[in-house]
């Protein structure tokens, strides 16, 4: 089981943004080892209770809320990782676990029983959250990621893109995943994530964009159809 505890800044840009940003940082920061030309793909499930539960404390703006998601890197991938992001005042806590890929088929299939397999205190935990709130898979979201990263105080810049989604097809290892485009794909979300304070240097190369910080959640743009609309 991985923990992470950060902080995490949200902003929206536009292309021209992007590409100038993606220049000034790449003088300065090492690009991650997996992310090349605009990046790689991204692909999340996320769950939901019946009732929608973590969808609306998001759009209530509940201060201390969650959200549970498995994620790969396309259809060729291996594995996934079960993800839960809770957020506590200004600090994002995220803990995972890596399934394989037939054990992640189980999950997306319902069986949340392949969770007891793993003997950590956080998969008895995702197993009892799922079942007792009634968890279903609600939505997958796609996008392509580019990051950044510095060492000090594990700096982790990252520019999401071309956001497709879907909320009939739960399959992130599928070939044939129909997803939709669900954001404009001449904005990019730009997130900052930092532990103690953001270097300064990286804080002025930021404000040479006007980028306002904002609140954007790609399970809720994910939600979009289901919800008779649009979330930003």
């Amino acid at each position: 089981m991985l923990e992470v505890l950060r902080q995490e800044k949200k902003y929206l840009i536009n292309l021209e943004q992007y590409y100038y940003l993606s220049c000034e940082f790449g003088k300065l920061l090492m690009e991650d080892i997996h992310s090349s030309g605009d990046g790689y793909l991204v692909r999340s499930l996320y769950f939901d209770s019946l009732n929608d539960r973590d969808y609306e404390e998001k759009i209530d703006g509940v201060d201390l809320r969650k959200k549970i998601r498995l994620r790969n890197y396309g259809a060729d991938s291996q594995s996934a990782k079960l993800e839960m992001k809770q957020k506590q005042g200004i600090m994002q806590k995220k803990r995972s676990l890596t399934l394989d890929k037939a054990q992640s088929h189980r999950l997306i299939n319902g069986d949340y029983s392949v969770l007891l397999e793993d003997n950590s205190s956080f998969a008895g935990e995702c197993f009892g959250v799922m079942n007792m709130q009634c968890y279903r898979p609600k939505a997958v979201v796609a996008y392509t990621r580019k990051v950044f990263v510095a060492d000090e105080n594990e700096i982790r810049i990252t520019f999401d893109h071309h956001i497709k989604g879907s909320e009939s097809n739960f399959d992130i290892f599928s070939d044939d995943l129909v997803e939709n485009m669900i954001f404009d794909p001449s904005l990019v979300v730009m997130e900052v994530k930092f532990n103690g304070f953001l270097l300064s240097y990286i804080k002025d190369i930021i404000n040479t964009v006007n980028a306002s910080e904002l609140a954007v959640s790609k399970y809720c743009l994910g939600r979009a159809v289901g919800k008779e609309h649009t979330f930003l």
